[in-house]
C-alpha cells in the first residue's frame, strides 16, 4: 500500500502518518511544497524513532509523482464530498491513498478529474469541519488492509 500526502502542513500529522506507515509496511509519499522542514523537531517527535523503518519518498510536485505511479495501480482521493464512502471501495495491495493539506484539502481540479476514485469518510455532526489527517489515513489504510486479510 501507499499513502500520499499532498502538501502537508502540520509536522506532527506527517510524523504520525510516518509512524502508521512504519507499523504497516506502507510506503509514504510526500508531495511538495511541505509546510515544514524535514528536520522539524515536531515531525521527528511525532514519528518517534520510526522514521528509520519507513520507506518514503519526497516529490517536487504532483505531476512527477503521478508519472511514477504504475498504470495498473488505483489512485484513491480521500476528501469530503466524494460520492463513494471509503468502505465501498475495493482496495488492492498496490493502491495509493491520497490525502490533501490540513487546511485546504485536495485541489478541486484534481478531485473533479478523478471523480470515480474520490472517496469520503462520513461525518455525522455538521458542526465538525473535519477529522485529523493522521486519523483519516489510519481509517482508510486499515480498511484497505482488512480487505486484503491484513497481509501487509
Amino acid at each position: 500500500m501507499h499513502i500520499v500526502l499532498v502538501e502537508p502542513e502540520i509536522p506532527p500529522n506527517t510524523g504520525n502518518v510516518a509512524r502508521l506507515c512504519a507499523a504497516t509496511r506502507t510506503q509514504l509519499h510526500l508531495i511538495e511544497p511541505l509546510g515544514f522542514k524535514l528536520d522539524d523537531s515536531q515531525l521527528k517527535r511525532a514519528g518517534m524513532d520510526y522514521w528509520q523503518h519507513v520507506e518514503w519518498r519526497r516529490w517536487p510536485n504532483w505531476s512527477e509523482f503521478r508519472a511514477s505511479v504504475p498504470i495498473a495501480a488505483n489512485v484513491w482521493f480521500i476528501e469530503s464530498g466524494g460520492a463513494q464512502l471509503y468502505t465501498e471501495a475495493r482496495f488492492s495491495a498496490e493502491d495509493y491513498l491520497v490525502f490533501g493539506r490540513e487546511t485546504a484539502g485536495l485541489p478541486k481540479t484534481l478531485l473533479k478529474e478523478n471523480r470515480e476514485r474520490w472517496l469520503s469518510i462520513p461525518m455525522f455532526n455538521p458542526n465538525a469541519r473535519s477529522l485529523n489527517l493522521s486519523n483519516c489515513a489510519a481509517l482508510v489504510l486499515f480498511e484497505a488492509l482488512r480487505q486484503q486479510g491484513f497481509s501487509a
